[in-house]
């Protein structure tokens, strides 16, 4: 029988069991429709963490579906991590970035065991991707895997490196807020500068404020 996924927003909820949530006004961006396409929005400050967002969208009467969590962790020197889940054309597709948003360097045993969990599914497909702007700061542990039929290994990854993620969120001392607040705002601003696939579909169906509204401020919340 075909369990049903788990969605990005249920498993980062879960996960967040231990840390008190408060949830933020996102105003008009909550829910956005145009052309066909339906986007929801959802913020929280997480005490102990930072700021937590969730996009998801649907488009093409549901054949297409993506979902986004950012975990911009600032209460800890922790990578900022982005869970991307994406469906087309009935492949699907699971990234889990982790980006070198930290203040002091990010210790090599940590990363270890996400590249451990990402040894384990070394038998999928890696997405195909072109060169970013980011490059530079996204750590080689990430996880980036597509294919059709592999729904489960896929929910369970994400899973896994949530679960280590919060394991080493938790483990972490406290660091410099605010310093590590300018971390995340520099990766935002450049993410709206720079643009890419997601940044500009939403700039071209609600306009360049809206986007920068919501990237900088709901997203990420630097803004």
């Amino acid at each position: 029988m075909k369990t049903q996924r788990t969605t990005l927003p249920e498993l980062v909820l879960d996960a967040l069991a231990d840390f008190p949530l408060t949830k933020v006004d996102v105003g008009g961006e909550a829910v956005m429709k145009k052309n066909g396409f339906h986007f929801q929005t959802e913020a929280y400050e997480a005490e102990g963490l930072g700021h937590i967002c969730f996009l998801t969208m649907k488009a093409m009467g549901g054949l297409m579906k993506m979902e986004t969590a950012v975990l911009a962790t600032t209460a800890k020197d922790v990578p900022m991590m982005n869970l991307d889940w994406v469906l087309a054309a009935g492949k699907e597709t699971q990234m889990c970035e982790l980006y070198d948003d930290q203040i002091a360097p990010y210790p090599a045993e940590d990363a270890a065991k996400f590249q451990a969990i990402k040894d384990r599914d070394a038998d999928l497909t890696d997405r195909e991707t072109d060169p970013h702007w980011y490059d530079d700061i996204l750590l080689p542990c990430s996880y980036d895997k597509t294919g059709k039929k592999i729904s489960d290994r896929l929910n369970k990854a994400a899973a896994a490196y949530l679960d280590e993620y919060i394991a080493q969120v938790k483990a972490a001392p406290a660091c410099d807020a605010a310093a590590k607040k300018e971390n995340v705002r520099n990766f935002a601003q450049t993410l709206f500068d720079q643009g890419g696939p997601a940044v500009d579909q939403v700039t071209k169906l609600f306009g360049k404020e809206t986007a920068e509204r919501l990237i900088l401020g709901h997203m990420y919340g630097v803004k």
